[in-house]
């Protein structure tokens, strides 16, 4: 590992250290399909993952061609609308060693983050779901509705690194398992942007991204630390 004391990582959540089944993203497909339209998951996932949820419904609508902002919003409040339903019913779990490896990082000193495409009632849905607290389990959660500009810009990183005092962007290292994250990480000049294979994409999606390091689980992080 380079020579740089690691004080932060930040995590996606859906994919990364949430698992929701793809509920997400299944929902989305069917509130895209249900306005007349044949999507796969597939090219949900491929097209829409990691973004806020209404840029990715005009991104996926745009592989098309089709580029009507009322029709992304129309779907958008649908989807809303749907995925309360789904996860109101919805049984979330996290994936194994998560709760152990925000311990161990944080027993080394180094601070916990969450950040999501999604926005924040549906985030703190999931959170309150797994039992998670802020303070606690994890010492920030930052959402696509806290920002201005949702990934891949750096917004949500630089304002987790504002409010908890991380100066160096270099000492931050951010893991996700969608192209996507791996953007966003590049682009607030992380130490190290980290890609994970029990998500969204598969380790030739990621690698296009070029992260510094592939993943198959959460807990391969720790032998690099």
């Amino acid at each position: 590992m380079k020579d740089q004391k690691i004080e932060l990582v930040v995590f996606d959540m859906a994919g990364t250290t949430v698992d929701e089944d793809n509920v997400v993203y299944k929902t989305l497909r069917n509130a895209i399909n249900k306005a007349g339209y044949d999507y796969s998951l597939n090219f949900v996932l491929e097209h829409g993952a990691g973004k806020e949820k209404k840029q990715a419904i005009i991104d996926i609508l745009a592989q098309d061609d089709i580029n009507d902002i009322p029709l992304a919003e129309a779907i958008f409040s649908d989807f809303k609308v749907m995925l309360k339903k789904a996860y109101d019913e919805l049984a979330v779990t996290t994936y194994k060693d998560t709760e152990q490896l925000f311990c161990n990082l944080k027993d080394k000193g180094i601070k916990v983050a969450l950040n999501t495409g999604y926005d924040a009632k549906t985030a703190n849905l999931l959170i309150d779901k797994l039992g998670w607290k802020v303070g606690e389990h994890i010492d920030m959660l930052v959402t696509a509705s806290d920002v201005e500009h949702g990934r891949p810009g750096p917004d949500m990183i630089n304002l987790v690194m504002e409010n908890l005092g991380i100066k160096d962007s270099s000492s931050v290292i951010k893991v996700g398992d969608s192209i996507i994250d791996i953007e966003e990480g590049k682009n607030a000049n992380c130490g190290y942007s980290i890609g994970v294979t029990t998500g969204a994409h598969t380790r030739e999606q990621l690698q296009t991204a070029n992260p510094d390091y592939i993943f198959d689980s959460l807990k391969e992080l720790e032998s690099i630390l």
